[in-house]
């Protein structure tokens, strides 16, 4: 399964806030055997949204986004990906009831909101929803499109609701080596020609080691793998450490 992640907003863009919603599903998408081929983040410019929803919903077996949903006026996205399938925004019954629930729950901590409840219910024609057990405004699903708030807190709770529906085949496996990187090229491109594997090399200077990712469609196929690669790089399964002020150290591109 290949899932692609759009994370939209000004803010993150602009670096006012750190896209840690990308870093987080792709952990969790990784863990469940789903690949990820594309992270992009852009500003909340409804043409544009629509515009990289249609085009990732054709390319990718799912599509994740996150951002500018709930009743401000840069969130875009809900109108964005109704104008991407050319669905009308329709007031979801389900949503309504979702939200007024909501607001009797916390509605003693904030005793003076005033919201909209409608357009906080008004989605694409036909989603599915997601709600949001920690906030006012669910998310939702369209086609293979899914659609969660940018609030970390809310998405990670929504997220685990519909997590079952990303699965994939991708198997990982982790090495650590203290070789330099430019001593072992020749090696992990033999390994990616010898099986059907990935492989990422990964320098770290404050770790003071390379991290070697094997990456497969099967695990036989990444136990062969690994087993190879351990016989030609010195390789430890959990991290070692380099004296990395040593002149030889130094071997290892960027």
């Amino acid at each position: 399964m290949e899932v692609a992640l759009l994370t939209v907003g000004d803010e993150l863009l602009a670096g006012d806030t750190a896209n840690t919603n990308a870093t987080w599903l792709a952990e969790r998408l990784t863990e469940r055997g789903v690949t990820v081929t594309r992270i992009l983040t852009i500003p909340d410019q409804r043409a544009l949204i629509a515009q990289r929803v249609r085009e990732y919903s054709d390319d990718f077996d799912a599509v994740i986004v996150t951002g500018g949903i709930g009743g401000t006026p840069d969130d875009v996205t809900l109108d964005a990906v109704a104008d991407a399938f050319d669905r009308e925004m329709v007031v979801s019954e389900q949503a309504r009831s979702a939200v007024e629930q909501r607001l009797d729950e916390i509605g003693d901590a904030v005793p003076d909101l005033d919201l909209d409840v409608d357009a906080e219910a008004t989605f694409p024609e036909g989603a599915r929803l997601i709600l949001n057990p920690e906030g006012l405004s669910p998310g939702c699903i369209v086609k293979n499109v899914y659609v969660f708030p940018g609030i970390p807190r809310e998405l990670k709770a929504m997220f685990g609701t519909v997590a079952e529906e990303f699965v994939g085949e991708a198997v990982s496996h982790f090495l650590y080596t203290v070789e330099p990187e430019a001593n072992i090229v020749s090696t992990l491109e033999a390994i990616a020609e010898e099986f059907d594997v990935s492989v990422g090399c990964y320098p770290d200077r404050d770790a003071r080691h390379n991290r070697l990712k094997l990456t497969a469609t099967d695990e036989e196929t990444l136990a062969e793998a690994t087993a190879w690669l351990r016989e030609r790089v010195n390789t430890s399964e959990t991290p070692v450490e380099r004296d990395w002020s040593r002149s030889d150290a130094y071997g290892d591109r960027e």
